[in-house]
């Protein structure tokens, strides 16, 4: 089984790694070395260190877990607030349909 490549934009690829400086940042103010911040999260300190660098391989809730682990705050708002954050987005989702078809356009090309 071949491995697919995924191509990923430029603001995707900031935002991940800008997400790992911020965990690395809050590891070292609490005084935590990679491999103990690894020991929480249950990865190798390679992992850590993928998830510090911004590498985009690594797994989305991993990463998240550790922003929560560090004491990063994710959304703008503390931890204990985001669901908060969970709960009006699901009323903002309630307000949608749940399904989403294409719109099929008829074009007037009678001229």
């Amino acid at each position: 089984m071949t491995k697919r490549t995924r191509m990923l934009g430029r603001p995707t690829l900031q935002a991940v790694e800008a997400l790992g400086h911020q965990v690395a940042a809050a590891r070292r103010r609490r005084g935590w070395t990679a491999a103990e911040l690894a020991e929480r999260l249950g990865v190798s300190p390679g992992t850590v260190r993928k998830i510090e660098s911004g590498n985009p391989t690594v797994a989305v809730g991993l990463m998240f877990e550790a922003a929560v682990l560090s004491g990063v705050e994710l959304y703008g708002v503390q931890p204990g607030t985001l669901g908060e954050v969970v709960a009006r987005t699901a009323d903002q989702l309630a307000l949608l349909p749940q399904r989403v078809r294409t719109q099929e356009v008829e074009f007037d090309d009678d001229f």
